[in-house]
C-alpha cells in the first residue's frame, strides 16, 4: 500500500458511492439519529449542520423529527442521491456542495455533526482547519458530536485483523489495512465487487489518541468534552471499540 494525498479526489466514486449508500442499515441509521438528538441537545426547529453529509442519511431522518438541516459535502454524486431522496420523502432541507474546511453560515448553528469515520482525511493542519470552520459556523455553546476511530480504539483492530470484508446491497468490498507508525495514518487498499464488476481504491486516514484530538479541539475553541464509546451512551474507557464524542463551542 502506498500512501496518498488528496485520495478522496479519486475515492468517492464509482462503486464507493453505492457502499456509501447502502452500508447502513436502518436500524443503524435510527440508532445514531437517537443519539445525535439527544446528545446534541435538540431544540424544536434547531438549525443543525451534517457535515460531511454524504447522501444525507442522518440528516434526512432529523429533518422528519423538526430540525432545520444544513447538509455540506464535496460529492455532486451523493448530495444529487440526497436531494432525490428528500423530494421522494417530501422532506424539506438544504445540501449544498462545499469543501468541509470552508463551511458556510458563521455563527449560524446551533449544532454540527460529523458521523461515519470522516475526520483524519487530510494531513494537520487541514484537520485542524476543519475543526476550527466547524467552530465558526457554531453560535456559542452550540454543540458537535465527532465520530471518529482513535489510535486506543482502531490500532487493536488492526492487529487481530488486517482484512475486513464488508456487504453493502450486492456489493462486497475487501479492506486490507496497515498503520504506518511514521505518519500515524491508516493505510487502506480498498477492493470492491458487485456481479462482474471489480474497482480497487485506496484510502488514508490519520489517527489520533484521544488527547492530541480534545487538545486541537480546545485549539479550534472546543471545551466541556463528554467522551462515549457507544451509541447507548456509555463512557469511553480503553477498549472501547470507537469514540462518540460530544464538545461544546467555547463563548470566548
Amino acid at each position: 500500500m502506498i500512501p496518498q494525498t488528496d485520495w478522496w479526489r479519486e475515492f468517492f466514486s464509482g462503486s464507493v458511492l453505492d457502499f456509501v449508500r447502502y452500508a447502513r442499515d436502518p436500524e443503524t441509521t435510527l440508532a445514531e439519529v437517537d443519539f445525535l438528538e439527544q446528545f446534541l441537545d435538540l431544540k424544536p426547529g434547531a438549525r443543525v449542520l451534517d457535515v460531511p453529509c454524504g447522501g444525507g442519511r442522518l440528516s434526512l431522518e432529523l429533518a422528519t423529527r423538526g430540525y432545520d438541516l444544513v447538509g455540506v459535502d464535496l460529492n455532486a454524486d451523493l448530495l444529487a442521491s440526497a436531494r432525490r431522496e428528500a423530494d421522494m420523502r417530501a422532506v424539506s432541507l438544504s445540501f449544498r456542495q462545499g469543501d468541509m474546511r470552508d463551511l458556510p453560515g458563521k455563527g449560524e448553528f446551533d449544532a454540527a455533526f460529523s458521523f461515519w469515520n470522516s475526520f483524519g482525511y487530510f494531513d494537520d493542519p487541514d484537520n485542524a482547519g476543519f475543526l476550527e470552520s466547524v467552530a465558526a459556523s457554531l453560535k456559542p455553546g452550540g454543540l458537535f458530536v465527532l465520530d471518529t476511530p482513535l489510535v486506543e480504539t482502531l490500532l487493536p483492530q488492526i492487529e487481530a485483523e488486517e482484512r475486513v470484508w464488508w456487504r453493502a446491497g450486492s456489493l462486497i468490498a475487501l479492506e486490507e489495512r496497515y498503520f504506518d507508525h511514521e505518519t500515524s495514518r491508516v493505510e487502506s487498499d480498498w477492493t470492491f465487487i458487485d456481479a462482474d464488476q471489480r474497482e480497487e481504491k485506496h484510502l488514508s486516514l490519520r489517527l489520533y489518541t484521544y488527547r492530541e484530538l480534545t487538545a486541537m479541539l480546545e485549539q479550534a475553541g472546543f471545551g466541556a468534552h463528554r467522551a462515549f464509546g457507544s451509541l447507548d451512551g456509555e463512557h469511553f474507557q480503553l477498549g472501547a471499540p470507537w469514540l462518540y464524542l460530544v464538545t461544546t463551542r467555547s463563548a470566548g
